[in-house]
């Protein structure tokens, strides 16, 4: 008997279609040599510190007396039943799970978890905890499903590998478990415990939020400069000819410009040469889960949740591949299946053709799913939704668009004009002749007419010094924000330019660099996990997402900046440190324990001190700082600084933490409170942005700077 575990209920229905003449029973289907039964995602979690370093008696709530906590062996149990009734949850679906595992004539098992790393320990943890008592030998085998139609169940069910082909897979989905786990559980602790307020610390979401703070903090604190530019807008033959120098001028060079702009009127400027050719125009690339949620964010503001549930319920239905796909490229081993599915795109009026070329076929461009496309199982457009139409619609065009048999054709030319042998300037201009298949799918390529002009022609000039002014980065939006964490490291204008994707206009890109980057594990999360971590951190109210744009919220702010004064450096590169260790245990270079012990050393560093630059450890919320001058009372550790314990009895007096840019450290507000004045503190920064150093001393029950030596 063979006993397949999916990892959703939904998939086990759709493995139940294609093998047919499966008969319901309770908690799984069974017919025609075949057992199906599923999971509900993850049955399994990772056990809390309190089952490695219980607390000490008659501590209820978090405490630093268990932490940090790095277990030897890691412990799995299952998740808490959402629903509490006696008969249904997750640890009746287990427990069927482990009854059908352990049958006598159970003698293969099947991973049918999602394709990826994470459906694959799904699933495993399933049977290796079905199978902790069963002496008998089971032989496990994959299913490996690129797409949920019956046709691909059927083959996949045909050529399944042995799981233990996909051991390396498992252990990077471990070790990013076990490092998660490290970091969340015992730096989240560890600074609500300092903060005294609930912060989410984990390996990808603290960048992420930090990267949005720190563009809103360079928009708010960016101060526009107002420049010169030399610009003519004269007409020739009855057209204008716009002209703009590449030499700027300051604020305060207006009559420099002035100068320049005479002497470029003075002399004539010449056409030199005048190109045209028609040109062939290229279709964007397949989509990858991160370039479908950008069109989508940025052409219907629909977010990256909302998109991901929708084209995940296409692939549940069977109407696109899988989802979670960090590539654009498909396999050579799928043109067979491509030719299959164009027959059926061309029954919908499509004019496609097969195309066997390397922009669209390229082994070295995945990883482990090809991009996504449709299938050949066509829907019911009037049965899809509004959202499921829009999405599927923008996956079928542009699978439409890269096939077309149609090309499109435009007209491109190039002017050079000179001035005086001062400088020589570029017009560039398109008209598309032929659409081609941008009828089919979006191209932000606008037609643009250059002026009638030929070689020896004199145009008109009338060089004037227009005022400018620089401009503020803009803010992420779903676009900006997934380039960037795509590959973090790229120049920072490349990160803030929107439409920045040379193939939205048609045109061909290199994009090796982007690739290896994904290889390496340097980017900010997953495909299939940061969608997830990017709901998590707007449903914390860390970040806003707004149409299509986001922006910190006075939470993430906060979490930012408390984690930088407890110097807990979760920035992109340790982020991305941790990544390529986590590719490299994909690989089989490393194990899993090397992986984790990245995380551990860091995390035993800040529980240490050893991070804490100079005198900046503030202590943690409630600790005892010293008597209240005012009333006596004592004065302990805040959110925000220090405070009198006796303010609900009307005492006012308090220190705030964080006075000119510094931090203050809970022993000089010690000695501050029990000798009248700190140790000498460096690195106060004033209003004007010059550092300056002082004591603290109090005056009349007030905080003031103290100059003297």
């Amino acid at each position: 008997m063979v006993v397949i575990i999916a990892e959703k209920p939904s998939l086990a229905r759709n493995i139940c279609s294609a093998i047919g003449g499966m008969k319901k029973q309770d908690g799984f289907f069974e017919g025609n040599g075949y057992i199906v039964t599923w999971a509900f995602g993850h049955l399994f979690t990772l056990a809390d510190i309190e089952s490695y370093n219980p607390p000490p008696q008659g501590e209820k709530y978090w405490t630093m007396k268990n932490l940090p906590c790095f277990p030897d062996t890691y412990r799995f149990e299952l998740k808490k039943d959402k629903n509490k009734k006696t008969d249904e949850g997750v640890k009746k679906q287990f427990d069927t799970i482990k009854q059908l595992c352990c049958r006598e004539d159970t003698d293969i098992i099947v991973n049918a978890g999602d394709s990826d790393r994470e459906g694959e320990i799904i699933v495993r943890l399933c049977i290796e905890n079905s199978l902790l008592s069963n002496g008998s030998p089971k032989s496990v085998k994959r299913l490996w499903l690129p797409d949920q139609t019956p046709e691909t169940i059927t083959k996949a069910l045909e050529e399944m590998k042995d799981d233990s082909e996909y051991d390396n897979l498992a252990n990077e989905g471990f070790a990013r478990m076990y490092i998660d786990w490290l970091y969340g559980v015992n730096l989240t602790r560890y600074a609500t415990l300092k903060s005294g307020t609930l912060l989410r610390v984990g390996r990808v979401i603290v960048p992420i939020v930090k990267a949005i703070y720190e563009r809103d903090m360079a928009i708010k604190n960016f101060v526009p400069e107002k420049y010169y530019a030399i610009v003519s807008k004269a007409e020739t033959n009855g057209k204008p000819v716009i002209l703009q120098s590449k030499k700027k001028f300051d604020k305060n060079q207006f009559e420099d410009a002035q100068k320049l702009a005479d002497s470029y009127n003075a002399a004539d400027a010449v056409v030199v040469s005048v190109k045209k050719k028609k040109d062939r125009l290229y279709p964007g690339k397949l989509y990858s889960l991160t370039k479908l949620q950008n069109v989508l964010g940025k052409k219907y503001k629909m977010s990256m949740q909302d998109s991901l549930a929708v084209v995940q319920k296409l692939y549940e239905e069977g109407y696109v591949t899988y989802p979670r796909t960090n590539s654009e490229y498909l396999a050579n081993a799928e043109k067979g299946k491509i030719k299959r599915i164009l027959e059926n795109v061309a029954k919908l009026g499509y004019p496609v053709e097969f195309k066997d070329n390397k922009t669209i076929f390229d082994d070295s461009k995945i990883e482990s799913h090809s991009a996504l496309t449709p299938t050949y199982k066509i829907p019911d457009k009037n049965k899809l939704s509004p959202d499921e139409m829009k999405v599927y619609s923008t996956i079928m065009r542009r699978f439409a668009a890269v096939f077309c048999s149609k090309p499109c054709v435009a007209d491109r030319t190039e002017i050079k004009i000179d001035v005086g042998g001062m400088e020589e300037f570029t017009l560039k201009g398109t008209v598309i002749v032929e659409p081609g298949w941008t009828k089919y799918d979006d191209c932000s390529l606008k037609d643009k007419v250059l002026p009638n002009l030929k070689k020896g022609d004199i145009v008109n000039t009338d060089f004037k010094p227009t005022e400018k002014e620089t401009t503020p980065p803009k803010h992420y939006t779903i676009e900006t924000l997934n380039n960037y964490l795509k590959n973090p490291f790229k120049e920072e204008k490349a990160a803030q330019r929107e439409n920045s994707e040379p193939e939205e206009n048609g045109f061909p890109v290199n994009d090796e660099e982007e690739y290896r980057a994904v290889f390496e594990g340097l980017e900010l999360g997953t495909e299939a996990t940061r969608t997830g971590i990017i709901d998590n951190a707007r449903k914390s109210g860390y970040i806003l997402l707004k149409k299509d744009v986001y922006t910190i919220l006075p939470d993430g702010i906060f979490l930012v900046e408390a984690l930088s004064r407890m110097h807990i450096g979760m920035d992109k590169y340790k982020t991305a440190e941790l990544g390529r260790s986590l590719k490299k245990v994909y690989r089989g270079e490393i194990q899993v324990s090397d992986s984790t012990m990245l995380a551990r050393k860091e995390i035993e560093e800040i529980f240490s001190g050893k991070l804490i630059e100079g005198d900046s450890d503030d202590g943690f919320v409630g600790d005892a700082a010293g008597k209240c001058p005012v009333c006596g009372k004592d004065v302990r550790r805040t959110k925000f600084g220090y405070g009198c314990s006796g303010y609900n009895e009307g005492c006012k007096f308090s220190i705030n933490g964080i006075i000119c840019k510094r931090v203050i450290s809970i022993d000089n507000v010690r000695k501050l409170l029990s000798e009248g004045r700190t140790s000498k503190i460096n690195g106060f920064i004033s209003k004007n942005g010059k550092p300056f150093d002082a004591y603290l001393k109090l005056e009349n029950g007030k905080v003031v700077f103290d100059f003297s030596q």
